[in-house]
């Protein structure tokens, strides 16, 4: 079991190692502004718990953040979502959901949501995230 948090499952480490290299464009761009505690708190990418590997989890706020392409928006994939997300909450985790799109073409309205999430979750009275956050490229990018 890992440190970091009590469902940590170790046996899930090499497709969690597989995710990471092969992330979304919706992932890659999200997590150039999440890695290095840029929202003040750390927060991990392709987290394997139970049988599960989220794309992104907050142990501190026990927070999932998944970004969603369009097959989370069919039957199947809202099905398989919903048994996902009772797993995580049954355990204690919030799952927050994500579109690809708004990751892409919204990611300052995205990281706003994550961070006012965790800040709520964590009680952390501190005003609003100011960006733009020290990720790869410029500002440009957040829109």
């Amino acid at each position: 079991m890992h440190w970091h948090f009590e469902q940590y499952n170790k046996n899930g480490i090499p497709r969690a190692r597989k995710l990471r290299r092969e992330m979304t464009d919706a992932e890659r761009k999200l997590w150039r502004y999440l890695r290095n505690d840029q929202l003040e708190t750390k927060i991990r990418r392709q987290v394997p718990i139970g049988s599960y590997v989220l794309d992104f989890y907050c142990p501190k706020a026990k927070l999932c953040i998944e970004i969603d392409g369009s097959q989370h928006f069919e039957d199947e994939g809202l099905k398989r979502d919903q048994v996902r997300d009772n797993y995580l909450t049954e355990r204690g985790i919030d799952v927050l959901r994500i579109s690809n799109y708004d990751a892409l073409k919204n990611t300052k309205d995205a990281l706003q949501t994550i961070y006012d999430m965790i800040k709520a979750k964590t009680n952390n009275e501190t005003p609003s995230l100011i960006l733009p956050l020290r990720g790869e490229g410029d500002s440009r990018d957040l829109q």
